[in-house]
């Protein structure tokens, strides 16, 4: 080893002793005769003395070194003098006083600062990813990634789980997203697909009597890409036997429970963890990943408002269309260009508008009256309607009632997006804290583009509930799931199903989404013909791993999770890709590249 201890691990324990450190220069200054240099390594940093009196050679190379410039150095651990010691370093009160240096590296000047945390444009910090990681801040993050994997695999290892890997390389089975492919060479003018997820093979091994499942799977989608997706990710990969719903949740909640507590402690999990049905996430939050964080639930008010002479309402209510709103504590004196604000947001996000209603601080149930009110439609709204409105939005003095009318669907959807908006913009949020739940019993199907088509809400090997099934051909937009997904602080963490595993209802399920004979026999029939052999009731879930760690972290991005990821466009500016071939391999492939301009 070039070095007989890591920067960041010197202690006064070692006071006296030579030592010999490596890394990289993250600090130089030079205070006339003494230069000192904070060096780091992945451990962390320690600082360096060179005096010219006890280390005359050293000293002159150490005038030449700069940032970034990789040394090993040689030389006693000393404790600060008095009036030196830095409390916010592990090794701050402790140095190496430096006997020899040598130069390992030169560094050109840095395309952004290492040494401390500043904003740096994204598309610069992943050009120069390299650069980018060894900030202490990425790091962090990569070693926290570590030790959330280890967990996992040590956490499933002690309850009975195999790691088994499953091909990257295997056939295009819809998932629902497009399957990144790949050329085969030996077969010319045929194609591998990479794995949206091992689906059917964890099924597969399920088939094949394994019955406790895991990998930490690579997944590949052709999608369009946000803060939270990646051409490529990373998921926990987990399938069980002989097991219901509730076997699986309990487990995935141990899990998270128990490394919540192993890998970050400073996090708070409240326990145990809800299960709200798909319904009711929707009817409360707006979405079926709802940040439990903090309230401002949706009410539906529609029948307070069921004799209404206000125009908008009336015909929303005989159009079957609902009214819903929400309550906002303490701000019914919100400035009046905020609210204008919230109008245009629900009105980007797909409504006609956004009615609000202020109560003042003279308003309660025994003093109802339009005098006790601020609101975009005060002329248009009764006593009884605010008698009735109150009562069912249980509004006090002060607080701020907004309202969206509409199809449901919408209306849900854009309180639901203004909710985490107040939720963010006013501060509710405990960032401390992390806000587990299953949603479960989601509808099995949902509409298609073209009029008269389903597709999978989650995919087409999700097993209906009991007595579900037989709504398959006749009324399929109302077969309930046995489906559930685990979400975070509002964002999915995984999702996972009971899993058909009989060839009837499994053909039944693919021919509802309009997949012929001859399709199913060619694309899910190494799956349906392992049923025809016996196979176990099962079932799993799929936790990503990148957006875990993101929650954990408290990160707004997966890509600080990832040691080199793309770009939101999924590009990779670091390797330049994606980018051409040479035409020799095309040829190997038997492709071309049509020109479409």
């Amino acid at each position: 080893m070039h070095k007989s201890i890591d920067c960041g691990s010197v202690r006064k324990t070692h006071m006296g002793q030579e030592v010999t450190i490596a890394g990289w220069v993250h600090r130089r200054r030079d205070h006339g005769n003494i230069i000192f240099l904070d060096l780091r390594d992945r451990e962390g940093l320690i600082q360096v003395v060179f005096d010219p009196a006890s280390a005359p050679e050293a000293h002159i190379v150490a005038e030449s070194v700069r940032n970034e410039w990789v040394l090993k150095i040689k030389g006693i651990v000393s404790i600060r003098p008095e009036g030196t010691i830095n409390s916010d370093m592990p090794t701050g009160d402790v140095e190496v006083l430096a006997s020899e240096l040598e130069i390992m590296s030169r560094s050109k000047t840095p395309p952004f600062y290492i040494n401390e945390e500043s904003h740096v444009d994204e598309s610069i910090r992943l050009r120069y990813r390299y650069m980018d990681l060894r900030r202490p801040f990425m790091q962090e993050i990569l070693a926290l990634r570590h030790r959330v994997v280890k967990f996992i695999r040590d956490f499933l290892d002690s309850h009975n789980f195999v790691e088994i890997e499953t091909p990257i390389l295997i056939k295009s089975t819809p998932e629902g997203a497009r399957d990144y492919i790949v050329p085969s060479r030996v077969h010319p003018g045929m194609f591998y697909a990479l794995p949206q997820s091992p689906q059917q093979l964890k099924q597969l091994l399920m088939a094949s009597g394994f019955e406790k499942y895991f990998q930490i799977a690579r997944c590949f989608r052709d999608e369009d890409l946000r803060a939270d997706r990646q051409p490529e990710h990373t998921q926990l990969d987990l399938e069980m036997s002989f097991v219901h719903r509730e076997d699986i949740l309990s487990l995935i909640e141990e899990l998270i429970i128990n490394l919540v507590d192993s890998v970050i402690p400073d996090k708070r999990v409240t326990k145990p963890f809800p299960r709200i049905t798909y319904h009711e996430s929707m009817d409360k939050y707006g979405t079926d990943k709802p940040d439990l964080r903090f309230g401002l639930e949706i009410n539906d008010i529609t029948e307070c408002f069921s004799n209404s002479e206000f125009q908008v309402f009336k015909k929303v209510i005989e159009d079957n269309g609902v009214v819903q709103g929400i309550i906002v504590p303490g701000q019914s004196g919100m400035p009046r260009k905020k609210l204008d604000k919230l109008v245009e947001q629900a009105r980007d996000l797909g409504a006609q508008g956004l009615v609000w209603i202020g109560f003042s601080e003279e308003f309660s149930s025994e003093n109802i009256s339009s005098d006790n009110i601020r609101s975009s439609i005060s002329k248009y709204i009764s006593i009884e309607e605010l008698t009735k409105v109150s009562t069912a939005t249980k509004a006090s003095a002060h607080d701020l009632l907004l309202i969206v009318s509409g199809e449901k669907k919408m209306t849900q959807t854009v309180l639901g997006q203004l909710r985490n908006y107040l939720g963010a913009s006013l501060e509710l949020v405990n960032t401390s804290q992390l806000e587990f739940a299953f949603i479960i019993d989601f509808p099995l199907f949902e509409p298609g583009e073209n009029e008269g088509e389903w597709t999978a809400v989650h995919h087409a090997f999700t097993m209906p509930k009991d007595g579900e099934a037989a709504k398959l051909e006749t009324d399929p937009g109302s077969v309930i799931a046995d489906s559930y997904d685990l979400v975070c602080n509002g964002l999915e963490i995984a999702s996972g199903s009971i899993r058909v595993h009989d060839r009837g209802l499994q053909e039944r399920i693919l021919g509802v989404l309009g997949y012929s004979s001859d399709q199913v026999n060619e694309r899910f029939g190494q799956l349906l013909e392992s049923f025809d052999y016996g196979a176990p009731p099962h079932g799993g879930i799929a936790p990503g791993i990148d957006r875990l760690v993101m929650v954990l972290a408290g990160l707004d991005s997966i890509r600080d999770t990832i040691a080199f990821p793309k770009t939101q466009s999924a590009v990779d500016p670091l390797f330049g890709s994606p980018g051409p071939v040479e035409d020799v391999h095309l040829e190997e492939l038997k492709l071309r590249i049509i020109d479409t301009d």
